[in-house]
Formats: C-alpha cells, structure tokens, sequence
C-alpha cells in the first residue's frame, strides 16, 4: 500500500510541478522526493510523473490520484483534529503561526483580546516564514496562522484580515528628508534593501524597483528587519518596512525617518489560515472578527478587510 508520506509528495509535486519546490515545502531533499514518487509508481504499477522534458507534469492518471491523495490527507488530518479536540475539551489549546516580520508587531495588540474573549483557548506561538506556515499547516503542526495574501494552496481555507502599507525609511541626511511625501521618481537611481526570505514583501519592492529604475540590493537579505534598519540609518541605501514595525520599532528612533508614497502606495495584505475541512472553521472565523475589530479599533495605519 502506498503510505501516507508518498501521498504528500504526490500532492506537493502536483501542486508546485517543480521537484525542488516541492521537496523544500515538504522539508526533505530532492532526490528523497524523487525516490518516494518513484517507489509509489512502483507500488501502483502506473507512471504518474513525465519526466521526459525539463518541465515536470502529471500524467492523467497522475492527476486523477493526487486529487484522491489530498482527500485521503485531509481525512488523516480530520482524524488527527478530532482526538485533539476530544483529548483537550475544554482546556484547548491552538497551535499559532506567524511570520516574523509580522508576529512580533501584532501579537501584542491580538493576544490580550484572545484572552478576554476565549478564556478557554491556549495558544502557543510560533514564527516561521510563510512557505513553511502553510506546510505546518498541512501537516498538522499547526492549527491557525497569519499569512500575507493570496494563499495559493487548494487544502488552505483562509480569509482576509487586513491590508498594511509598506513604507519607505530612509536616513535623515537623505534627500527625502525635506519632502512630506515620497513619489516613485524619488527612487530613480536609489539603492534599495530588501530581505528575501519574505517573498510578499520582497515581491512589491522588487517590482517597483523594477518600474521606477531603482537598484534592488540583496547584501542583507537573509538578515531581518533591524540589521535593515540599522543600514538605512547610516546611509547605505533606503528600505521599505511594514507599518506595525514602524509603529513598534521606528516610531522614536530619530536615525531614521519614515515617509509614505502619495500615490499607489506599496501595501501587503495579511489572512488567517487553517486546514480546509477543520471542525473548528466557526471558531476561526470568530477569531477572525476579533481580529479585524482590534485591528480597526487600536493600528489605523492599516485597512481592514471584510
């Protein structure tokens, strides 16, 4: 019989179509992947995977089967959130991701409100980068995370939460310093940081670079939010941040200064996810009303979304 592993690479392959991305997601190697597939064809006696060119696709067969593996997947994992239920009633705890450059700015407006709300609930949090949030996901690990918009992964169910702008940071002995505002012209010729880790935040600012003949700079892209900040403080290029990093870490550090696009700003919009099927979806989606009201009631700087 195939097991359940070999299933959740079949479901991977068909959803990236790409070897490598799928055994990153799946948080194994390549040729660990690879063997696995092959073996499950060998347990079918079917072919399930083209090979023959550079571009990787399912035969029919193959197709027909990773949609029977994803039921089958989602069936476990209901399986696995019934005896968490049961096993904790009342005293129940959710497993919550988020990414790390937006956990540590929300959760404490978030947290304090879960409480009030949902004595019974314990969360425990965790931070990860949004690709690996969406496989903990679906492997169980966790229960509910934050994740940037859109969510393209059809065992996700996710709804949206609010949008953030993305604002420019730049030193105060930068040119911009003396305008309110920031255009696009601004940043013809500028040097621009970005991480790239974060692909949705990485994703705008290079487009934008892109069409405003900025020079995106990687130097520290597999740094974080503050050695960013800190660069731009000494001159070295200017950066884009999220607005609650703005609100939490830059709001009284004069080495830097902050400045908004008058027009087509940069923003990211931020979702709550959970495995599609969960038995706990109306509790979720009570959480995520929470969310959005204390998000419009206490961080104006983002918009939310209904």
């Amino acid at each position: 019989m195939p097991t359940l592993k070999q299933l959740r690479y079949l479901v991977a392959l068909a959803e990236h179509l790409h070897f490598r991305r799928a055994a990153e997601t799946c948080c194994v190697s390549q040729p660990t992947l690879s063997g696995q597939i092959k073996e499950l064809e060998d347990r079918l006696g079917l072919k399930l995977v083209n090979r023959d060119s550079g571009k990787v696709t399912l035969t029919p067969m193959g197709k027909e089967i990773s949609r029977h593996a994803e039921n089958v997947l989602d069936s476990v994992h209901g399986i696995v959130d019934l005896a968490k239920k049961q096993k904790t009633r009342m005293d129940e705890t959710i497993c919550f991701g988020a990414p790390p450059t937006l956990g540590p700015y929300i959760l404490p407006y978030i947290l304090p409100k879960f409480q009030e709300t949902s004595a019974a609930l314990k969360f425990q949090m965790r931070e990860l980068y949004p690709e690996m949030i969406l496989q903990n996901l679906h492997d169980g690990h966790l229960d509910l995370a934050l994740h940037p918009l859109p969510v393209k992964n059809t065992r996700i169910e996710c709804v949206g939460l609010f949008r953030e702008p993305l604002l420019m940071v730049a030193s105060p002995h930068h040119a911009i310093s003396k305008a309110n505002h920031a255009v696009h012209q601004d940043l013809k010729g500028e040097k621009v940081l970005s991480l790239d880790n974060d692909p949705y935040l990485y994703d705008p600012i290079r487009d934008l670079c892109a069409k405003t003949d900025a020079i995106l700079s990687l130097e520290y892209k597999d740094t974080s939010l503050d050695t960013l900040r800190h660069m731009v403080g000494m001159n070295m290029g200017v950066s884009f941040f999220p607005a609650m990093y703005v609100r939490s870490e830059i709001h009284n550090d004069d080495r830097v200064i902050v400045r908004s696009f008058d027009s087509k700003p940069l923003y990211r919009s931020i979702g709550l996810a959970w495995r599609r099927r969960s038995k706990r979806r109306d509790k979720y989606l009570s959480i995520a009303e929470s969310i959005r009201l204390t998000m419009k009631e206490r961080v104006p700087e983002v918009t939310v979304l209904h």
